[in-house]
């Protein structure tokens, strides 16, 4: 389950790196297939540009004739030509119909804001509508208008122009961008205005879309993986706060909400708490600070917030909106500020890494606050709206190189850790199979000391009785072989070693003591000097037998008068040969020497204790009998 959970974390990674990157390329062909546009300028085609207009107020179908008439300069703000106006403006404009070189060019009319809504009236026939006039009204402050003037309706002179305008006073919106207000128009060829036109839309609403989808996605990914990864849950509150404010970019192509104004100028002031709440938490906990109280005044200051706006009511919801961007503002700040020091003490690099990105937001601000000053332009009152949006991209890099790092980092230690821990096992492992297998050699050493002590004290006393009461001198022979061979088999039980100059002393007694029974020459050869080596029991044992085996079939079946037995002894291990001057292996047994006579059993036990027994034999030459056995 680990390794699954970070192997889906790392494609995680990877796939949010490739899609920053996609996101960074499809910015970058925008602002190449926007630049032109932007910077576009008319023509040789002629335009005329309209700084001033006839003014009269009334929600009427036509221009009202019979109201005040005044004239206003354009750009008009209603904040300043109409404190606290609400409702519906008609603007009137006349015009000569400028010569075209192309006659198959359209005239048009470009107006660069129009907010909040807006109708085209040419020589008193509607030529255009932007959508509701009445709430809820569309929304329309931030899609410039190009309006082809058709041709039917154009006089050669004394063209009139009506632009009838409903808009919202400033005091009943949260931000100065939805205010009521009126560009300067422009009319010429539709060719000439389309590239300002377009760029325009491009900066307004395209951009934003762009940015709003990719910061969404981004939210996503961040939350998933600081879902898997918990140590990071600060992605967690990155990403939501990315998702709430790309919800909050919808304002600014979602043209026709089914909201009042009053009701959707609301609903947009319910997501910046959580926004600057989220990026609070998300540089404190990026800072390992985790203060709960201060997690509760955030969360209640998102109810705190909307309550005070309600409380105010509609006409003062520009003021109250103002008064908490600037407590939210000092807010941030003040965990900038915190983070900052807490990063300088502890983590240097990342000081000057984030130190930088927040200047670069910051300037963008007052970027902001200039341009909105000073107007004009595709830039005004829109740096923010750009800055936010780059803020996160910058960071989400930042956080990314990070957290791969040390995603990184955590594998080489966790593939340390398991390498050791196998190494741990492995001993573990070894160790208990020492401890099984000499617990095996415990309980089996301890049965065969049992089972000789049955042999030596029950079996060995009744053949003992036996050699001694028997009358049978066969029976009482037979009898005291067997008590041999018990006493070997007891002695290899008991698992004693024993020296090799001993073990030699028992074999050259018995040996020249059963050929001479058998009235063969015996001769022994063997070390003069007392050899300190031990010999295993088990070792002594098989040599014992397998040369008693030897002695037998030279006895039985060789037909020798002398044997000879040769001994020598080295570091590793014992050397007998046994060569007599018998009729050897007759021809007809050639081949089947495993068959009879006892080879087979000592070949099998030189084999047991990992030696060799050669057998050299021709009739009438002997047969000599080669045994090595380690020590």
């Amino acid at each position: 389950m680990p390794m699954l959970r970070a192997s889906l974390i790392a494609s995680l990674i990877a796939l949010l790196r490739a899609m920053l990157w996609a996101g960074v390329a499809a910015g970058a062909a925008l602002l190449v297939l926007a630049g032109p546009a932007a910077g576009a300028t008319p023509g040789s085609e002629p335009t005329r540009t309209f700084a001033e207009a006839i003014v009269a107020a009334g929600d009427t179908h036509s221009f009202p004739e019979d109201a005040p008439q005044t004239v206003q300069a354009l750009p008009d703000d209603w904040a300043a030509s109409r404190p606290g106006f609400d409702g519906v403006v008609w603007y009137r404009v006349h015009f000569d119909a400028p010569p075209l070189a192309d006659p198959e060019a359209v005239l048009a009319l470009y107006v660069e804001r129009a907010c909040t809504n807006l109708e085209v009236h040419l020589n008193g026939h509607r030529v255009y509508s932007g959508g509701r006039m009445g709430e809820p009204v569309t929304r329309n402050c931030y899609q410039p208008q190009l309006v082809a003037l058709p041709a039917a309706l154009l006089r050669a002179q004394g063209n009139t122009l009506d632009l009838k305008l409903r808009g919202h006073a400033l005091e009943r919106v949260a931000s100065r961008q939805r205010a009521a207000g009126l560009s300067v128009l422009r009319i010429g060829p539709m060719a000439a205005l389309a590239p300002a036109w377009r760029a325009q839309q491009f900066w307004n609403v395209t951009a934003p879309q762009l940015l709003g989808v990719t910061l969404f996605v981004l939210g996503v990914f961040m939350i998933g993986v600081g879902w898997f990864n918990r140590r990071a849950s600060y992605l967690m509150y990155f990403g939501t706060m990315s998702i709430i404010w790309s919800l909050l970019t919808a304002r600014i192509w979602l043209a026709d909400p089914p909201l009042s104004n009053r009701a959707a100028e609301f609903a947009v002031t319910l997501g910046f708490a959580p926004i600057v709440g989220f990026a609070i938490v998300f540089l404190l906990r990026y800072a390992r600070i985790k203060r709960r109280p201060l997690d509760i005044a955030l969360i209640a200051q998102c109810f705190v917030m909307p309550l005070s706006l309600a409380v105010l009511g509609p006409d003062r919801l520009y003021a109250g909106v103002t008064f908490w961007y600037w407590m939210l503002g000092l807010e941030l700040l003040g965990a900038t500020v915190v983070y900052l020091r807490v990063s300088w003490a502890s983590q240097r690099n990342e000081f000057w890494v984030m130190s930088a990105i927040l200047v670069l937001f910051a300037c963008m601000v007052v970027l902001e606050a200039v341009q909105h000053a000073a107007g004009g332009g595709i830039w005004r009152g829109h740096a923010l709206r750009f800055a936010f949006p780059v803020f996160v991209l910058v960071v989400s890099f930042r956080l990314v190189q990070v957290f791969a790092r040390a995603l990184r980092a955590a594998e080489a230690g966790r593939s340390t850790l398991e390498a050791r821990i196998q190494e741990a096992t492995q001993e573990i492992e070894r160790n208990f199979a020492q401890l099984a297998e000499l617990r095996v050699e415990q309980v089996t050493e301890k049965e065969r000391k049992r089972i000789a002590s049955d042999l030596h004290d029950d079996l060995g006393a009744k053949l003992l009785t036996i050699v001694h009461t028997s009358e049978s001198e066969r029976i009482s022979t037979l009898a005291r072989e067997a008590l041999e061979e018990m006493r070997l088999s007891v002695r290899g039980m008991t698992g004693r070693a024993m020296r090799v100059a001993d073990a030699l002393a028992d074999w050259r007694a018995e040996t020249v003591s059963r050929l001479g029974q058998a009235n063969i020459e015996a001769e022994w050869t063997g070390p003069t000097d007392d050899s300190e080596q031990l010999m295993s029991a088990r070792a002594f044992v098989q040599t014992t037998r397998i040369l008693r085996e030897a002695v037998n079939n030279i006895i039985k079946h060789s037909g020798a008068s002398h044997c000879k037995v040769s001994c020598m002894i080295s570091a590793d291990d014992v050397n007998l040969v046994v060569q007599d001057n018998g009729r050897g292996i007759p021809l007809e047994l050639d081949g089947r020497l495993d068959r009879g006579h006892g080879m087979s059993s000592m070949k099998h036990r030189a084999k047991q204790m990992r030696g060799q027994c050669l057998v050299e034999s021709g009739p009438g030459y002997g047969t000599v009998i080669r045994l090595t056995l380690p020590l």
